[in-house]
């Protein structure tokens, strides 16, 4: 999804949420390098993979942050944080033509707010989430995480930033962002 290069598949959910970082950050690029109907495309790639990314985060990796790391809740309530003020910038963002001339100024603040975020979640959350769990734990971890993306809803949702949000508020939110996608297709 959006690079160019073929990529080891995951081994665990470390590895998973790794490759999706990577994914985001060649998203945004081509975004920022394309025109028209390929810029709009690789945005709403850019899009679906974010709110799904996310909401799995949110549903499994921070509660298990806050549960077995020292600091846990500091870390994660600033990882949500993090995480609303992006969604507040991508639901406007989504909302907006991609040929607006404010697109791409605000697409470059998402970015810088999205990949600052990575970085954050890299260092104070899955390396540290890598040593409490074996291969085994890990690796069953991936396709809980897979399962969560499957399920979630393809567009910011700010205000739902919490693992109880997300399963209150989520199937419905998918529901209704799956057809508005389908409406989208239809309509080229």
């Amino acid at each position: 999804m959006g690079t160019s290069t073929t990529q080891a598949p995951a081994r665990d959910v470390i590895d998973l949420l790794y490759m999706q970082h990577g994914q985001i950050r060649d998203l945004f690029a081509q975004v920022e390098s394309s025109t028209g109907n390929e810029r709009r495309d690789a945005f709403r790639k850019l899009v679906r993979l974010l709110a799904v990314h996310e909401t799995a985060e949110e549903e499994i990796v921070h509660p298990l942050a806050r549960q077995k790391l020292d600091g846990g809740d500091g870390i994660v309530d600033d990882r949500l944080g993090e995480e609303r003020s992006a969604k507040e910038l991508l639901a406007e963002l989504d909302g907006m033509d991609t040929e607006d001339p404010q697109f791409l100024p605000k697409l470059d603040r998402l970015r810088i707010e999205v990949l600052s975020h990575a970085r954050a979640e890299e260092r104070y959350e899955f390396e540290r989430l890598r040593g409490q769990f074996g291969k085994k734990e890990l690796s069953a971890l991936m396709r809980v995480v897979q399962v969560a993306e499957a399920t979630a809803p393809t567009h910011p949702h700010p205000g739902v930033e919490s693992a109880t949000k997300n399963l209150a508020a989520g199937p419905l939110a998918a529901v209704m962002d799956r057809v508005r996608d389908l409406v989208r297709q239809v309509k080229g």
